[in-house]
């Protein structure tokens, strides 16, 4: 297993793609005016109607708090409203598909399986092995991009989905300009991605925080009721299951660390989901956290934010961890189990074993056969190991960050990590 270690961090090193890339951005007037952004999406699609109006609130602070931050690079800026047009292109062929098709509100999501775990925990690795099983319906990141084809938009000569090349193309660009994300966080086209992603469309989810340093949208999100938007996610569900071949699975393997502050909210939306908890140390999910966001600032950012990522993640996983802490009892114990990274990492299979019989499957040889082919072409390392230096690069002391989150450790088996590597 090669590692990657990466001494530039907090002082990027480019090569002559990235400064090329980042001379081209600055080449761009980039516009960050909510009407133009819905106009472009109208253009494209030839489409009108965006639904429900609750959206523009969402919409317009992320394009005031994006648009007025100085510190993004001309193709930072341009990549993120390249986002906000494609998540407005698909919210009206969202709506339109369910005007045009209203009996999909009636389609059932049925015992979903659900991963719920702070990012960096094992979530990724155990959604893609459990989708493996041909029985479970799951989302690749192509269709989450793209949950509803462009109107009239043909397959390419070869066969191919243009959305999934779309999707094939982007995550080229990536690994062309940040080559050591595919070890930290593997986003090819047939990677199972978080359903949190069709909330998009709504302008919703915590996961605008990832995509850029947000913080006025943070404290937004955190004021807001979640369950319409859990709703929101659970109709474009629905959707992909009305479009879907009828010999495919309808039963959903699900995923996304933001389930962990809204359980209730989950509950609620899936009442007969079975829910997989997954915990590990908060540090080793810190120095990942951190270190992923900061390499990818490269591109994005004038100066990459060390000490600001650093005090933001802090605070963003002790209120994961708190809101986990305060609901993780509300879940039925005949639907729920808990997963320690170290033990699902120890003896993967026999974890997954465990969650089948909790979520009532027998773990068949088929799926046993299945699982195996995944895992023999998704090996640990496959991208290499990423050396992380938390103290040296970001400023934070391991042993004082668990004391400060003594409160998880006390409430669930996670164990302290010692190992600087990605995992």
């Amino acid at each position: 297993m090669a590692e990657i270690r990466i001494s530039d961090l907090a002082h990027p090193v480019l090569n002559d793609l990235q400064r090329q890339a980042l001379a081209y951005g600055e080449t761009l007037h980039t516009s960050f005016d909510p009407e133009g952004i819905l106009a472009e999406a109208r253009s494209a699609t030839g489409l009108e109607d965006f639904g429900p109006e609750d959206y523009r609130e969402r919409l317009d602070l992320i394009c005031d708090e994006w648009g007025n931050d100085t510190g993004l690079t001309g193709l930072g800026r341009s990549g993120l409203r390249q986002r906000l047009v494609a998540y407005a292109k698909n919210r009206l062929l969202i709506h339109d598909t369910l005007k045009r098709h209203p009996q999909i509100h009636d389609i059932e999501i049925s015992r979903p399986v659900v991963v719920a775990g702070l990012p960096r925990t094992g979530t990724t690795h155990l959604l893609n092995l459990l989708a493996a099983d041909s029985r479970l319906r799951s989302m690749p990141l192509w269709e989450s991009y793209e949950p509803v084809p462009m109107p009239g938009e043909a397959l390419l000569p070869d066969g191919t989905d243009p959305r999934y090349q779309r999707c094939a193309d982007a995550w080229a660009a990536m690994q062309a300009t940040v080559p050591h994300l595919a070890a930290m966080h593997p986003m090819d086209p047939d990677h199972i991605h978080e359903e949190i992603e069709l909330m998009h469309p709504n302008f919703s989810s915590y996961d605008f925080e990832w995509i850029a340093y947000s913080p006025r949208y943070r404290d937004h999100y955190l004021q807001m009721d979640q369950l319409p938007h859990y709703e929101y996610m659970k109709t474009a569900l629905k959707i992909l299951q009305f479009r879907q071949p009828a010999h495919w699975p309808r039963r959903w393997v699900l995923k996304s660390p933001m389930h962990l502050e809204n359980l209730p909210v989950l509950q609620s939306v899936f009442p007969d989901a079975t829910f997989v908890i997954t915990h590990r140390d908060p540090v080793a999910v810190i120095q990942s956290t951190v270190t992923m966001l900061a390499y990818g600032q490269r591109m994005s950012r004038k100066r990459v934010l060390m000490s600001e990522l650093a005090t933001y993640w802090v605070q963003r996983i002790e209120h994961l961890l708190q809101r986990c802490v305060a609901t993780r009892h509300l879940l039925p114990a005949s639907q729920s189990i808990d997963v320690p990274f170290h033990a699902f990492m120890a003896d993967d299979m026999g974890m997954v074993a465990k969650i089948h019989d909790k979520a009532g499957m027998e773990l068949s040889a088929q799926a046993r056969e299945e699982m195996r082919l995944f895992l023999d072409a998704h090996p640990r390392g496959k991208h290499g190991s990423v050396v992380y230096r938390l103290k040296e690069d970001f400023g934070l002391d391991p042993e004082e960050l668990r004391e400060r989150f003594r409160f998880y450790f006390d409430a669930f088996p996670a164990r302290p990590e010692s190992a600087r590597r990605s995992s």
